[in-house]
């Protein structure tokens, strides 16, 4: 069994096609997905999706960095409420300056907020990084007392980031479709990081595998993502598949 560890079967690309987007997941071995949460916009439809899937779907519970704006407290409160409805991460949270850094305190300061949470509830993170690197380990390094874990969502930066985190937390890595692109620089990275240190993800709708490129991305690409990590690493899909489901088993209690 595969496990896609972050996805988003409510977004509007994949929402009108979601329960055969799941059936064709399973059909291809993966068992278990996670996913992501962004805001009260839309986690009600997030929740719909998982309940209709207990112990295939699990739930994320967070508000998306680029989800911050002024009114970011109330969004923060309405998290609340979800306290013991079986989340299995806070995520995901980070940091994004990709469109500008217009509310570039709020997001630090909704970060550092979530963080104290997810420590509070003793729950992983699941951390959405652009164009923000400094910033985050600047975070990091005012939290190192919480005894953070969990996960670098989307992955695609230096082996030497990867090391660097782990100096404010037990940090692993979502290592999704832009591993199979060619010439991608993160191939490089995942050859070096450590194989109990790598989780598969998808991002879908975003985000897909080659050979499907520029489609719709669904959770049934799993296996091919792993199939281009067991080729970097020079082991067997099996090997992969075995590691990650162990992995991210661990990781989120799942």
């Amino acid at each position: 069994m595969f496990i896609d560890t972050h996805t988003h079967f409510y977004d509007s690309w994949l929402l009108p096609d979601a329960e055969e987007a799941i059936a064709r997941a399973l059909e291809a071995g993966v068992g278990k997905m996670i996913q992501a949460d962004v805001d009260t916009s839309e986690r009600d439809e997030m929740w719909k999706i998982g309940d209709a899937h207990p112990g295939v779907i699990f739930q994320m519970l967070g508000l998306y960095p680029c989800s911050v704006n002024e009114r970011w407290q109330d969004e923060i409160d309405a998290l609340m409420p979800y306290k013991g409805r079986g989340i299995v991460a806070i995520g995901e949270i980070g940091l994004d300056y990709h469109e500008g850094k217009e509310w570039e305190k709020e997001q630090k300061e909704a970060l550092r907020v979530q963080l104290e949470l997810a420590s509070e509830w003793d729950l992983p993170v699941n951390i959405h990084l652009r164009d923000a690197w400094e910033d985050f380990f600047e975070v990091l390094s005012d939290c190192r007392h919480l005894g953070l874990r969990g996960n670098l969502h989307c992955f695609t930066t230096s082996y030497e980031i990867f090391e660097r985190a782990q100096k404010y937390g037990d940090f692993s890595v979502g290592i999704g479709g832009v591993v199979t692109f060619k010439n991608s620089s993160v191939q490089e990275s995942v050859k070096r990081i450590p194989l109990e240190k790598i989780l598969l993800e998808t991002d879908a709708p975003y985000m897909a595998p080659v050979p499907y490129r520029g489609r719709r991305n669904e959770s049934m690409y799993i296996p091919v993502i792993a199939a281009k990590i067991a080729e970097l690493k020079g082991l067997t899909l099996k090997e992969v598949e075995t590691a990650t489901t162990r992995n991210a088993e661990k990781l989120f209690g799942i």
